[in-house]
């Protein structure tokens, strides 16, 4: 088997605030980030991981969070200085950092950029003061164009801005308006995904009033329609692309790729050839716990079972419009086809999905129904 695509997620749980629909882990800072012990933690979780992938070259590196621009520049120039003494670097590696709107200053854009962060994504949200407000976000709009701005004037030319919607009391026309403001503001990528309300967030307990299921279709449909006219390639469930500027990171979870994991709560994917093994695994949640020498970094792990494999595979390459190629399946999950012939069949007459002998990929009404789609593979 072919060496897979190996990227690295890195995870940073300090925050300003809690948004009360976030469900990742992050916590809200107390005091400082003690910066050096999380980079010897780090270096230290990263070359235990390695033993793991010998030989391998990373693609791509995503920063995400909490709010990684909370950490300084010099933090990331040590930390990616580091990381390239311990593992090889493809020459073109994307490298993407998680900004908030609110935690920046253009000397900071501009020594992120010089410690070698090649790609930003800045969450946005929305552009509206008030559904801003309603998020928890400790950013206003005018603070959003501003951060684009200064990214793009300090040399960021490949860009994703993070918006939501469907969002407590937004109307049609409001969900378009954010996109206009972010397409006006002329980023390679958008992130235009819908709210949901997720367990263990502020929201689940005190749920805010959402648009019906009818007007939530109405704002999806409309916004895909004015991105593409505008350039942007639907290429994945919620996200837009310039050509040439899809998420490589991200396009590596979706199409079954490996990715090592460090940083608190963090979830890595492993993949060993002989004999194969796929392996999840993923690091103990609380930072001071992570931050402990004494205590293991890995909270646990498991080897996906042969009958998981076509389920895990089609839950990331279902989400995508181009969906992937037989010969990756069976690559990735050393499954043959004729293993999921009888759901492909069912599915294809329902009209979800295409499937043309070499690749297969989702209709428009089965990115609707992935879900059900999805349970067909568990369940077969």
């Amino acid at each position: 088997m072919a060496k897979l695509p190996l990227s690295l997620y890195i995870h940073t749980p300090w925050c300003i605030k809690k948004c009360p629909y976030c469900d990742f882990n992050s916590h809200t800072l107390q005091g400082q980030i003690p910066e050096s012990a999380f980079l010897a933690a780090l270096l230290e979780d990263l070359s235990q991981e390695l033993k793991t992938v010998k030989n391998r070259t990373l693609e791509s590196i995503f920063i995400g969070g909490g709010t990684p621009s909370l950490l300084s520049a010099d933090f990331y120039r040590q930390l990616l200085s580091a990381i390239q003494t311990r593992i090889a670097l493809a020459p073109d590696i994307e490298i993407t950092l998680e900004a908030n709107p609110g935690t920046f200053e253009q000397a900071k854009f501009a020594a992120f950029r010089e410690a070698g962060i090649n790609r930003l994504s800045i969450g946005v949200q929305s552009f509206s003061a008030d559904h801003l407000q309603a998020l928890g976000r400790i950013h206003d709009p005018n603070d959003a164009i501003r951060a684009v701005t200064l990214a793009q004037s300090v040399g960021f030319d490949n860009l994703n801005i993070d918006l939501m919607f469907a969002l407590s009391g937004q109307t049609l026309e409001q969900a378009l308006h954010d996109l206009e403001v972010a397409v006006s503001l002329k980023p390679q990528h958008i992130s235009w995904y819908q709210l949901t309300i997720e367990p263990n967030t502020y929201f689940y307990k005190h749920p805010p009033l959402l648009p019906d299921d009818d007007s939530s279709w109405a704002m999806q449909v409309k916004g895909k329609a004015y991105l593409e006219h505008t350039g942007f390639g639907n290429y994945e469930i919620s996200a837009y692309a310039r050509a040439g500027y899809r998420a490589r990171h991200n396009l590596n979870y979706w199409l079954f790729g490996d990715y090592l994991a460090i940083g608190p709560g963090a979830h890595g994917k492993i993949t060993q050839s002989d004999p194969f093994v796929v392996e999840r695994y993923w690091k103990t949640r609380l930072p001071l716990d992570y931050l402990d020498s004494n205590k293991a970094y890995r909270a646990g792990s498991r080897k996906v079972t042969s009958g998981e494999l076509a389920f895990e595979f089609m839950m990331n390459a279902l989400r995508l419009t181009e969906g992937a190629s037989w010969a990756l399946f069976a690559e990735r999950t050393r499954l043959p086809p004729a293993s999921v012939a009888t759901v492909m069949t069912d599915l294809t007459q329902k009209g979800l999905l295409q499937d043309n002998g070499q690749t297969f990929h989702p209709t428009e009404q089965g990115h609707q129904y992935l879900n059900f789609m999805l349970e067909k593979f568990l369940t077969d």
